[in-house]
């Protein structure tokens, strides 16, 4: 069968595609024929060889979080019922990039009728952890909310979750072709933040903010603190711009301003689970509509890597097996 493999740390040219033995449904696992894989900004750090010291992975390795697809095997210990199920799995930041896999039976998750199954592996991880950062910072209707990288795989999400709650919300994206990608989902107000003065517009439009969903990082994430509100709520959890924009804990006490960090959503195996169900059955009930802005077949998932690094993929990515 396919699977990309990484030999060496280094730019996406280093992902390459390899004929690798078929995997066997050993006892308590199913193999699973995958349909779409997920694709994560940290899996381009791990290949990278940039995020060593929060994920311990060293080549040679298989990259992929995980994927949406259908069981077609079984082993011993496990129900027969699972085959011909749709279900999307959770791998950890390894395995997820192969055309089957074989994998524990209890990671697997049904997905419900009606959902595709790229829509699962679209909110696999995005889905979970937009659902969680609404808990941590307690969105509520009447919010005024602000959305950094609305126009990724997981602000996008959160736009529409804010929305749901009732909230006033801002999309901040990078160029038009972003903003396009964003309306329709439910923003009240689009900002381009390579735009001189966004921030000013924003402020003119909302009067400060009491919450600010924080994906980018960098210069956007730091200039998005300044406008929460006294009182309000600051997520930095993103770091395609540059480093987390974790806010100054002096001012931040000093406004009476609650920040936290991606550690916030750093979610135990069963929480994981609880809010990937979650996610899953927004998505079936039309509440949640994963924006896929680009699929790559699974031998290309170098030009993914590229898409993601480059910062011109819209929405999700994810790499599809025929």
């Amino acid at each position: 069968m396919r699977a990309i493999e990484v030999a060496r740390f280094g730019g996406p040219e280093v992902l390459v595609a390899a004929e690798v033995p078929d995997p066997r449904p050993v006892p308590g696992a199913a193999v699973v024929q995958v349909a779409a894989a997920d694709t994560l900004w940290v899996e381009t750090r791990i290949r990278a060889g940039e995020a060593g010291a929060i994920f311990p992975v060293e080549p040679p390795y298989v990259p992929g979080a995980g994927f949406a697809g259908t069981v077609r095997t079984v082993g011993s210990g496990v129900d027969p019922q699972w085959i011909d199920r749709r279900v999307v799995v959770r791998t950890g930041h390894t395995g997820g990039y192969v055309e089957r896999a074989a994998v524990p039976w209890a990671s697997l998750v049904p997905v419900p009728d009606g959902v595709e199954l790229r829509d699962a592996a679209a909110v696999l991880h995005d889905g979970v952890t937009a659902l969680a950062l609404a808990d941590v910072v307690k969105l509520a209707a009447g919010d005024r909310v602000l959305v950094t990288a609305a126009a990724g795989g997981m602000g996008a999400l959160l736009v529409q979750l804010a929305r749901d709650l009732g909230a006033t919300v801002v999309a901040a994206a990078g160029g038009p072709a972003k903003l396009d990608a964003l309306r329709g989902l439910g923003a009240h107000l689009l900002a381009d933040y390579t735009a001189p003065g966004w921030t000013d517009r924003v402020w003119e439009a909302t009067g400060g903010l009491d919450v600010v969903l924080d994906g980018a990082g960098g210069d956007y994430g730091r200039a998005a603190f300044d406008l929460v509100a006294e009182g309000g709520r600051f997520s930095a959890h993103g770091t395609p711009a540059g480093a987390f924009a974790v806010a100054d804990p002096v001012v931040a006490r000093q406004r009476g301003v609650t920040a936290t960090g991606i550690e916030a959503v750093q979610l135990d195996p069963g929480a994981f689970r609880g809010y990937l169900v979650r996610a899953l059955a927004a998505v079936a009930a039309g509440r949640l509509r994963p924006l896929v802005g680009q699929t790559f077949p699974l031998e290309r998932a170098a030009d993914a890597h590229r898409a993601i690094e480059a910062r011109t993929a819209v929405g999700k990515t994810l790499l599809t097996v025929a």
